[in-house]
């Protein structure tokens, strides 16, 4: 009232916008989510787990942390493909189980990296996100390793 704004108007160019947006940022996200797809499934994603279980084995390690980590790899990439995997390994393992608990923290201690170098980096228009991905890659890793601790801590 006091800077005489029409709210009714000011609220449809915030509208206009917002769908401006939205429609800028459909194609990184469509892209995103078929790559994901083909990760899942190809295969690959459970040839990884599969090596990396070996080297836990190899070195003695615990390998419950291995049944945990597809939701700490996907989590970068996708928030409903990590709880997609959560759930799948609390199906698996049982909802109180190490694992399932383990999951659970992984899915809370990162970020969607990926999704939001492509979405919101791609809507803005910038191209260049080395040391973005680098450092948010190092934060998201910095929380799988807490996560892996704190399991232990409070699960283990």
């Amino acid at each position: 009232m006091y800077k005489k704004i029409n709210v009714f108007d000011a609220f449809i160019e915030g509208a206009k916008g917002g769908f401006e947006t939205a429609v800028k940022i459909i194609p990184y996200l469509v892209g995103l989510l078929v790559a994901i797809s083909l990760l899942r499934n190809s295969g690959t994603f459970e040839f990884v787990l599969d090596g990396i279980k070996a080297l836990f084995v190899f070195f003695g390690g615990d390998t419950r942390i291995v049944d945990a980590l597809p939701t700490a790899l996907l989590k970068p990439l996708s928030g409903s493909g990590a709880r997609a995997m959560m759930i799948d390994t609390m199906n698996a393992h049982g909802p109180d189980s190490f694992a399932a608990n383990l999951a659970s923290i992984f899915r809370g201690s990162a970020d969607t990296t990926f999704y939001i170098i492509a979405v919101y980096f791609g809507a803005v228009s910038i191209k260049n996100t080395r040391y973005a991905v680098g450092t948010m890659l190092l934060a998201d890793l910095a929380g799988i390793i807490t996560s892996i601790v704190l399991a232990y801590l409070f699960f283990g």
